[in-house]
């Protein structure tokens, strides 16, 4: 029987693993898809390298005015993908070291609570432990309208083969206002559309002000007080017909919407571990209402951010060794 058992290896899941063990408890994590989580694999890391890679565009064409000539330059959507995805598996095979090199046992399985203190594997073997943790992190959310099965997510563009040559972005958020900018900075043609008025909600409003400001210079449309009708496929890819009548034919729409907690086919209702609004419940100890059950990250409360998910995995391991936790909101 482990003393910890943890259901998903991102940012918290993985930090809590790693600090339980190396304080001599016997810890096991399950991941049914790539350790590292959103922020490694389909996140923060391979979006900043995009960044990075959008970026040159507007270096190379303010280098003309210093007196550079660069001729010939282009850009290569395949060795850009090559070179993103080998950093990733670098970061992916980092992290799998650093859990073996703490004591933590891996099992590449999707996990589910089965018991009380039982959580079964997709291979159906069942492991024991006195205390679970739920790590299973967040997706993306889409929004319900005809044709939304045509769109892509912020995650599937990670996934993309060829770059677009026209994008709609449906969203106004950091992740939406982000990956237009890398897709604008790479040659495409790019437009924003929002329900609201001001992009960035929840942001100040000169910061919304000045994003929106910024978008429309680079050459970015951004349409607001709109929203998506329908998605029909048409012989020159999508055909996106808007709320305000117009209609837009593009290569690909990626739906920005917002994210949700992963939690589905958990066994939570199994347990009878508690929700509010699709969202784990848990007291100031990171303890669900099931006594040994605990959750941290994007499934509870509170923003979906890598450190919030990673200072509360070192909570939990804290309270395993019966400490005060230290997390200050």
């Amino acid at each position: 029987m482990y003393d910890l058992f943890v259901i998903g290896a991102g940012s918290g899941g993985v930090r809590s693993a790693r600090l339980a063990a190396s304080q001599g408890l016997s810890v096991g994590i399950a991941e049914s898809s790539r350790v590292g989580g959103t922020c490694v694999i389909r996140g923060c890391v391979p979006k900043k390298l995009m960044v990075y890679a959008a970026e040159f565009s507007q270096y190379y064409n303010d280098s003309k005015g210093y007196g550079w000539d660069i001729k010939d330059a282009h850009f290569d959507w395949h060795k850009m993908v090559e070179a993103r995805n080998n950093e990733v598996d670098r970061l992916e095979a980092a992290y799998k070291m650093n859990l073996k090199n703490s004591g933590v046992e891996i099992y590449e399985n999707f996990a589910k609570l089965r018991g009380l203190n039982e959580v079964e594997l997709d291979n159906q073997k069942v492991i024991k432990a006195k205390h679970i943790l739920l790590a299973t992190g967040g997706k993306p959310k889409k929004p319900e309208f005809p044709g939304v099965q045509f769109t892509k997510s912020s995650d599937d563009i990670f996934m993309m083969s060829s770059l677009p040559e026209k994008v709609v972005i449906y969203g106004a958020g950091y992740i939406a206002c982000e990956f237009a900018t890398i897709f604008n900075g790479l040659g495409v043609d790019v437009t924003l559309v929002y329900r609201g008025e001001n992009l960035l909600r929840g942001f100040d409003y000169d910061i919304q002000r000045l994003v929106k400001q910024g978008l429309e210079e680079k050459g970015i449309k951004v349409i607001v007080n709109t929203v998506i009708d329908s998605v029909t496929k048409c012989s020159k890819g999508l055909s996106v017909d808007l709320s305000d009548k117009s209609q837009l034919v593009v290569t690909e729409v990626v739906c920005a919407v917002g994210r949700k907690p992963n939690i589905e086919n958990l066994g939570l209702e199994k347990l009878g571990v508690n929700l509010n609004e699709g969202v784990v419940v848990v007291d100031e100890y990171q303890k669900t209402n099931v006594s040994n059950v605990y959750a941290i990250g994007d499934v509870i409360k509170g923003p979906m951010l890598a450190h919030k998910a990673e200072e509360e995995g070192i909570a939990v391991a804290e309270i395993m060794k019966n400490q005060k936790p230290h997390i200050d909101y």
